[in-house]
């Protein structure tokens, strides 16, 4: 299977979501982080001939999640998140910034990271990478790596936020360099798409990751 991934930068500060299908004429695709109108990803569903078929969120921060509410109720698609932020999602008033309207919506299908989940024919293993949000989820098929707010090109999430922290990120980072090979494609929730063996060999933020390859 290679999959076919378009990429969106939605909302006020350009948060990336993608349209995942398992192959060009796949009638169904997954959706990762709705992050903007849901006119917008409505419109691009339509001209791939693909309806929704489930929405994988990979953390609760409102900029990953603005289009959530309206994409799933529109295409009566399920919802996956973690339930370590499901709150964010349910009772967005908590933790929006003034000025941001965010619907509040129930996620379907509540994970912990570990599970295999298949949504659009396609067959996604969740992975736990927290550290830029306390459950923040990744998702991996076919040498494919939706990483949310982990890893990006030349950079990575922030911990400067509450509920983060610097070496948790490093942990999971690590862990996704030691599972998957370099070659594999990196889908960030912001920025240009990478490979993790780009990133290990040129990421300033990953020189330790580097020294322990090497020493």
């Amino acid at each position: 299977m290679t999959l076919r991934v378009e990429q969106l930068s939605l909302g006020p500060i350009g948060t990336n979501c993608y349209v995942v299908r398992a192959d060009t004429s796949a009638p169904e695709a997954a959706v990762v982080d709705p992050s903007g109108d849901a006119t917008e990803l409505r419109l691009t569903l339509a001209g791939l001939g693909a309806r929704c078929a489930g929405i994988l969120v990979t953390h609760g921060h409102w900029d990953h999640l603005l289009g959530v509410a309206d994409l799933a109720e529109g295409a009566g698609a399920e919802v996956y998140m973690a339930e370590g932020e499901r709150t964010l999602l349910e009772t967005p008033e908590r933790f929006t910034p003034a000025g941001i309207s965010l619907r509040p919506h129930t996620p379907d299908v509540l994970l912990q990271g570990g599970e295999t989940i298949d949504v659009a024919g396609i067959t996604f293993d969740v992975l736990a990478v927290p550290g830029h949000s306390p459950a923040h989820l990744a998702y991996y098929a076919d040498g494919c790596l939706f990483s949310g707010d982990v890893l990006f090109a030349g950079s990575v999430g922030r911990t400067d936020l509450p509920g983060a922290n610097w070496d948790t990120l490093m942990a999971s980072i690590r862990s996704l360099v030691q599972e998957y090979p370099p070659e594999t494609a990196v889908y960030p929730g912001h920025g240009p798409v990478t490979t993790l063996g780009d990133e290990l060999a040129q990421n300033p933020f990953l020189a330790e990751l580097r020294a322990e390859r090497t020493g």
